[in-house]
């Protein structure tokens, strides 16, 4: 058998277990409703702010549905090891860098695809319902492509941490606080706080939403793609690093 007829094996066997675990399929549903939803709030309670963009604020919720996309990632993998399934997938597909490609693979590409469609959609819902004239509005689409591969990048990483910790559970939280302690501490690192606060998908999503409609001055000091940029370098390493150690342990 040949790799390219063993990695079209394992990306197909990965889109079947996908779409029969049920917990992957709510968590990929609530990934694409909350953009949706958080438009949809705020245009109708008119709760943004002045000098908020209709960018940013019809995305309100879509650092909430970034965590998801990367605990869609965490559970792609953790969870096989938690019901003991990972046996089954490596009696079919041995080679475990070719599983891990697969499952990368998918997540990514589902979640940037989703990601897409469900904050354009948000994006279009917020200006239709928000007053016209009153926020800045700009161009969002290349915005929405970085924003869409952010989601993309957070699944990877999910992916890559419930590889190293290998318990649902326990991936879950673990990603979900790789996303956030990076913002959090940040300030505690004086100057390095723009390149430390950057280290995570969250921080390059945030400032994203504000790119087509907010001045250079409000989207933080490192900027918007070189955040995304630095978070898809360290994300890739840490896949790397995953990897290695997926094939020792299971050597």
């Amino acid at each position: 058998m040949t790799t390219p007829t063993l990695g079209s094996q394992a990306l197909s066997y990965e889109w079947i277990k996908f779409r029969s675990v049920r917990s992957t399929l709510w968590t990929t549903a609530a990934t694409a409703v909350l953009p949706l939803l958080g438009a949809v709030f705020v245009a109708a309670t008119g709760s943004l702010q002045p000098d908020d963009t209709v960018l940013g604020g019809s995305l309100t919720l879509s650092v909430v549905a970034q965590m998801l996309a990367a605990v869609v990632g965490a559970l792609v993998i953790s969870g096989e090891y938690s019901s003991g399934t990972i046996r089954t997938t490596f009696a079919v597909v041995p080679r475990r860098s070719t599983v891990f490609a697969a499952k990368a693979t998918l997540v990514a590409a589902v979640m940037y695809a989703l990601a897409l469609l469900s904050c354009s959609a948000a994006y279009l819902v917020g200006d239709a319902m928000l007053p016209a004239g009153r926020y800045a509005q700009g161009d969002p689409l290349p915005a929405l492509f970085g924003i869409a591969a952010s989601f993309a990048v957070a699944a990877v990483l999910g992916l890559a941490v419930g590889t190293l910790v290998r318990h649902s559970a326990g991936a879950v939280t673990t990603v979900i606080g790789v996303l956030l302690l990076p913002s959090l501490f940040g300030p505690l690192f004086g100057n390095a706080e723009r390149w430390i606060a950057g280290l995570s998908p969250t921080a390059a999503l945030e400032k994203l939403t504000q790119t087509s409609d907010a001045t250079s001055d409000t989207v933080g000091s490192l900027g918007p793609w070189p955040s995304l940029l630095l978070v898809t370098a360290c994300t890739t390493a840490l896949a790397l690093a995953a990897l290695v150690l997926l094939r020792r342990r299971d050597a």
